[in-house]
């Protein structure tokens, strides 16, 4: 028998005719050739046997070293269980890959002696590998539609990979407003809806530790909302976004929106409003505006809760209040007598929600004034010119003597308490207008309110306040008008940033009007379009109440475990994967939950095209 040499050098005999026809005859009695089933065509691989560490929801796909790059994480695969006449139920599942995918060495563990010995003396040992991935079940699809899915898909089922177009749309990304790029996609563009009322009006928390990209997302956030004509106002606590009505010239954000094919531009039709009397970090050519706040816009109530009133001082503050309320009606300055409209206006007053129209903060001061100087049996002589005269002051003196009152240094507590309002010389200012609502919102505009140059939580919080209400107002008499002549709303976009200093923990307790007011705005902004947006970069000092009123999440890096811990209690269908990425996330990636979309996903935020004063 003739004999030859392989490669090495090392004889070996041919195999011998007989054994090649014994061969041929038992894979003809076996029906022939091995041929991979019709069902199998296209798949990238197969699912596996569960074992005892499987979870519920999720199952293990092993493929072919090939076909790893087919199924990058947060893709989406459609899995066909078996045909019946194979043994199978013919069901179809969608799910998404949730960890991997992991290459793993064909009939070796990763960690076998042989791998670890010829790595470490720094030999190449590369046996046959194949991928694994958990894919997680998001549902069954029947007749087209997802439904939540019953069973499990059987193993050594075929897996395939949806591709790009089909996965957006999957997803729900396919859609006006784009946030970003999808993360393990060559090129996956996010988007959301800008119109639709059940998304955005369903408010958004953007959370995250300092340096992880909110102020990046925010403000390319705006220059998207303007782009879509919406009305956005920015409550700006540390006059972040003045000046992004220019273009970036941050070296970082010009280089990657190159790459993107995206240029710099600022946001147009921009208004920067600041207090009277109080800097602001905005210039020319941006249109500024100083405002002053009426007192008689303040619902007593909110305001008693900001001034952080103890009881006694909160029972002395609505004695002056109603006081001074009885002596503008008898001094003829509110109701005007004979007057039925401003009769009408007195009479359905809702003072949880407003204060009592021409009630200045200086004629509340001289009425608690009154009431110290009775109990002192001491003359005051008031400030206000229409207190002076001596009819005006024997009014205040009757009325003040129908009031029960004691304890001097209670009022004067309260007196000390008004009088730091007053200083701030923000209230009923003649140097400058209040906020005209009904000439604020418009189509496109963005408003930027600096309180940049306000140290005095208590004022940033009534300011805030005052203009939730006032743009609640506008907004529902807009909605009115819409609804009876058949126009468009203009969409509204309130944004606080550093939100946790307005709607904290520690105060929601004591501010329980405040929070109602902002909980009354949620619960109506769907229908009437208004969005708020709460940024902060201490989402732990959120209180539970605000939370549950957000339904969609950008989150950006967040390190806190007791953090993360919360939030997964808050936000639902962020897998474990996701969540353990969270803390190391790098700046401009995030996570992303919103109401349009199927599952949430991690992000590469877009960078801003907008000038940032504050970015490193």
């Amino acid at each position: 028998m003739d004999t030859t040499k392989n490669n090495i050098g090392e004889d070996v005999q041919p195999m011998s005719d007989k054994f090649a026809e014994a061969l041929s005859e038992e894979i003809d009695m076996a029906g022939g050739e091995f041929e991979e089933g019709t069902e199998f065509e296209g798949a990238i691989g197969r699912t596996m046997y569960d074992t005892p560490t499987s979870k519920d929801n999720t199952i293990t796909v092993l493929l072919p070293s090939d076909n790893i790059a087919n199924v990058p994480a947060q893709s989406l695969v459609r899995i066909k269980s078996r045909p019946i006449d194979k043994g199978g139920d013919n069901r179809q599942y969608l799910g998404a890959v949730v960890e991997g995918p992991f290459a793993e060495p064909d009939g070796l563990r990763a960690d076998a002696p042989i791998v670890i010995t010829t790595t470490v003396r720094g030999a190449t040992f590369m046996p046959r590998y194949h991928g694994r991935v958990q894919v997680e079940i998001l549902g069954e699809e029947i007749d087209g539609i997802m439904e939540p899915p019953r069973f499990r898909p059987l193993p050594n089922s075929p897996v395939f990979a949806l591709n790009d177009d089909e996965t957006r749309s999957m997803l729900g990304l396919i859609n006006d407003l784009e946030i970003g790029l999808a993360v393990g996609f060559e090129n996956m563009a996010v988007q959301i809806p800008s119109k639709k009322k059940s998304v955005l009006p369903r408010h958004v928390g953007v959370l995250g530790t300092t340096g992880g990209g909110k102020s990046t997302t925010v403000s390319g956030l705006i220059h998207e909302f303007q782009q879509k004509g919406i009305f956005t106002l920015v409550i700006d606590t540390e006059g972040e976004y003045t000046e992004i009505g220019y273009p970036t010239e941050d070296k970082t954000m010009l280089r990657t929106l190159k790459r993107l094919g995206r240029n710099p531009s600022g946001v147009s039709d921009l208004y920067v409003l600041h207090l009277v009397g109080r800097e602001t970090t905005a210039t020319a050519p941006t249109k500024i505006r100083k405002f002053r706040l009426d007192f008689s816009r303040l619902s007593p109530y909110a305001a008693a809760e900001i001034m952080d009133l103890n009881e006694a001082q909160i029972e002395r503050f609505f004695k002056a209040y109603d006081v001074a309320k009885l002596v503008l009606r008898d001094i003829n300055i509110f109701p005007i007598k004979g007057d039925a409209k401003q009769e009408q206006i007195a009479i359905e007053i809702n003072e949880f929600e407003t204060g009592y129209p021409k009630l200045t903060l200086s004629y509340l001061i001289d009425i608690a004034n009154f009431f110290l100087a009775s109990l002192s049996s001491s003359e005051y002589e008031p400030f206000n010119s229409e207190f002076r005269d001596e009819q005006a002051k024997i009014v205040i003196q009757n009325r003040i003597k129908a009031v029960k009152t004691t304890h001097e240094n209670s009022w004067k507590a309260l007196l000390g308490k008004l009088w730091m309002l007053k200083r701030t010389d923000i209230f009923d200012n003649s140097k400058a207008d209040p906020i005209s609502f009904d000439k604020l919102i418009k189509s496109g505009r963005t408003v930027i309110v600096d309180l940049k140059d306000m140290d005095s939580t208590i004022i940033k919080n009534l300011v805030i306040s005052h203009i939730l209400r006032g743009i609640q107002e506008q907004q529902d008499l807009i909605y009115e008008q819409s609804t009876k002549n058949h126009v468009p709303l203009t969409p509204i976009m309130i944004i606080i940033e550093e939100a946790h200093e307005f709607l904290s923990r520690d105060k929601i307790g004591k501010m329980q009007n405040l929070f109602e007011q902002v909980a009354r705005i949620a619960r109506r902004g769907r229908k009437r379009w208004i969005g708020l947006m709460f940024v902060t970069q201490l989402p732990q000092h959120l209180p539970d109440e605000v939370l549950g009123l957000i339904n969609n999440y950008i989150l950006h890096k967040i390190t806190d475990s007791n953090v993360i811990a919360r939030l997964k209690k808050t936000i639902g269908g962020i897998d474990e994967g996701l969540w353990n990425r969270l803390p190391n996330l790098a700046p401009g990636q995030a996570i992303v939950s919103m109401t349009s979309m199927s599952r949430p996903l991690l992000v590469a935020i877009h960078p801003t095209p907008c000038r940032l004063r504050m970015i490193e």
